[in-house]
């Protein structure tokens, strides 16, 4: 089994970082240094080339990783497979969950409660980032599983359909937009407009939509950028752009009176979130039990 040394130069290697692993961990740089130099010391090899702040993996730190990285997964599926005999709803393990905004506000926290409640024993993490770099963190086994917007081209990974979203125009209640009836794509061309981040999912949607409207995101007057739904959501509340948000994060908002929803004649965003799994993990039982409550719980809405 792996001893804590290994796990602490997974996290310093992984990130190159050894501030980040410690913040990670919830332990002291010093003790980090510490654990690496026992592994240095151990294996008779150094580890990491030090180059002021920043550090990089020396070729047998690259030969380390992989077979740490291999040594997690496997040491997390004997845990479950071990002490899921007797009982399943008490077998142990963990379950580190990447996902895109939209997904690890508005659609994860009731799932990781309700499979919390059956599996008290899996330990549950979520990582909140935008789909592109959640994607980065699966490659990077960084996280056990993924949900994002979208399909990728790249074959190393496996998608599996999750739920559909709806993104929407939406306005301030006090903005001057929500006199303006039966608007057209062309009009966004003048209309101010706040947009997420690159690399958002929900970026991705708007654009491939407003491109079958012979419309791109340089169109439009879009002066304000934001990096998530939340911050997205927060601007538009106080301003008078127009913004695109999923319906569901904005639900109680368009109820209340806060935000309203927009009509542009011929402009439909939806967009599919899929589960995410490396090539050769799908069989992940972790992973398949926690893809099954998941999608159960939705169908129940449906």
């Amino acid at each position: 089994m792996l001893s804590y040394s290994h796990i602490v130069f997974f996290e310093v290697a992984s990130h190159l970082s050894f501030s980040k692993a410690a913040d990670i961990l919830f332990i002291s740089q010093p003790a980090i240094t510490k654990h690496i130099q026992s592994l240095e010391k151990h294996y008779k090899v150094s580890l990491f080339e030090r180059k002021g702040n920043s550090v990089s993996l020396t070729s047998e730190g690259r030969i380390l990783l992989e077979s740490v990285v291999k040594a997690r997964e496997l040491q997390r599926q004997l845990e479950f497979d071990l002490t899921k005999q007797k009982n399943l709803q008490l077998a142990r393990g963990s379950l580190t969950l990447g996902t895109s905004t939209t997904i690890s506000l508005y659609v994860i926290p009731p799932v990781f409660s309700a499979f919390h409640q059956q599996y008290p024993n899996i330990d549950l993490t979520l990582i909140n980032r935008n789909s592109e770099n959640i994607l980065k963190a699966l490659l990077d086994h960084e996280i056990d599983l993924a949900i994002t917007e979208g399909r990728n081209t790249i074959t190393s990974v496996k998608y599996q359909f999750f739920l559909t979203d709806e993104v929407i125009p939406v306005c301030s209640a006090k903005s001057n937009l929500v006199k303006k009836k039966n608007l057209t794509p062309d009009d966004l061309r003048t209309l101010p407009v706040a947009l997420r981040e690159r690399g958002s999912g929900t970026l991705a949607a708007v654009t491939e939509a407003l491109q079958k409207c012979k419309i791109s995101i340089a169109d439009l007057q879009h002066k304000i950028v934001l990096g998530g739904t939340e911050a997205l959501k927060n601007f538009l509340l106080d301003d008078v752009c127009l913004g695109f948000l999923p319906l569901r994060s904005v639900a109680r908002q368009l109820k209340n009176g806060e935000l309203v929803r927009l009509s542009i004649a011929g402009l439909q965003i939806h967009r599919a979130f899929y589960f995410m799994q490396r090539r050769g993990s799908e069989t992940d039982r972790i992973n398949q039990l926690f893809i099954k409550l998941a999608t159960s719980h939705y169908n129940k809405k449906l």
